[in-house]
């Protein structure tokens, strides 16, 4: 009777068991990949004013340098990843595709084309070499930049460079200009005395916006927790839009990437963070740069045209607005 009895427990508890199984996997956080751009940062303020926690939802950031961060999200080591708009594309076609659910910011200045001493204007670069990591998204500003002084690639020398050597290849005296990102165009303009930027991405606003990209897979399963980590920062957003709280956001953000908060502000000035109202007008499907979905298809004729991958993508299945939507609903 004694063993009957244990028979029946050990049965009743794996019943309950099974049944419990799928809330306690909903239960684990979700796990984000991050890295050191300001619009990225911004999640600090979240994290450390502990918004995630009156959401009722768990969430995990893991730092990472950037290509890092999406090589672990292709890994499936982390449920999401931030990233540029063209980025997300070059991920989906080489290694795993994601969604965008939250439109960060647009880069606003940070990315920069930074000419050495004596290239005063786009114009001069005629018949120079640029030092730029090839396909990445300094390539298309320095692209966008040529064009609009009516040269194109084959007017300069494009010099392959990892973005983070960029620095030091404009201070040899290699090349007479670097396209950057930050920190590095800072860094580049640290290094060399007299060199200045002379076109950044607030000469084409929305050509690279930065967003949250979570797996398929996530989001079907738990939509209503990506929809609570949305309105968290919406609320990080309207934070930031507040002048009265700069000085606050400004030492959280530094923090992170240990510098003084006098340091940190040029970069996060440089960067556009999108309201709620801002990003459903980014939202809309249109052509050109001030639909993220206008930007996402030049990014990927850009990404196909320099043999990033062979072929185009159906972009828009790289986008999802229906977060934001509900929320300003």
């Amino acid at each position: 009777m004694h063993s009957f009895r244990t028979l029946i427990l050990t049965l009743v508890v794996l019943a309950l068991a099974a049944a419990f199984a799928p809330r306690i996997q909903a239960a684990e956080p979700l796990k984000i990949a991050y890295s050191d751009w300001p619009g990225w940062i911004a999640w600090e303020i979240a994290i450390n004013k502990k918004w995630f926690e009156e959401e009722g939802v768990e969430v995990e950031f893991s730092w990472y340098d950037y290509v890092a961060s999406m090589d672990a999200y292709v890994a499936g080591n982390v449920d999401a990843v931030c990233m540029t708009n063209g980025d997300a594309l070059v991920t989906g076609a080489t290694g795993k595709p994601s969604v965008g659910i939250i439109i960060n910011d647009f880069s606003n200045g940070n990315d920069m084309l930074v000419a050495a001493p004596g290239i005063k204007t786009i114009a001069d670069l005629k018949g120079k070499k640029i030092g730029l990591e090839e396909g990445f998204v300094p390539h298309l500003l320095t692209l966008k930049a040529l064009e609009s002084a009516g040269l194109s690639e084959k007017d300069v020398t494009i010099v392959n460079t990892p973005t983070n050597e960029t620095p030091q290849v404009l201070k040899s005296g290699a090349v007479s200009a670097i396209a950057a990102w930050q920190p590095n165009s800072g860094q580049a303009l640290k290094a060399v005395d007299g060199s200045k930027p002379i076109f950044t991405s607030a000469d084409a606003p929305g050509i690279i916006y930065d967003l949250l990209y979570v797996s398929p897979e996530s989001l079907a399963a738990r939509k209503d927790d990506w929809q609570k980590v949305a309105k968290v920062w919406y609320r990080v957003a309207e934070f930031l839009k507040d002048e009265d709280n700069l000085d606050e956001a400004l030492a959280i953000l530094a923090a992170r990437v240990e510098i003084s908060p006098e340091e940190y502000e040029p970069f996060f000035k440089g960067t556009y963070i999108l309201s709620l109202e801002e990003s459903l007008a980014a939202w809309k499907k249109m052509d050109g740069l001030k639909s993220v979905y206008g930007s996402s298809v030049v990014s990927d004729q850009f990404n196909v045209k320099y043999g990033v991958y062979e072929k185009s993508l159906a972009t828009e299945q790289y986008l999802d607005p229906s977060l934001t939507e509900a929320l300003a609903k």
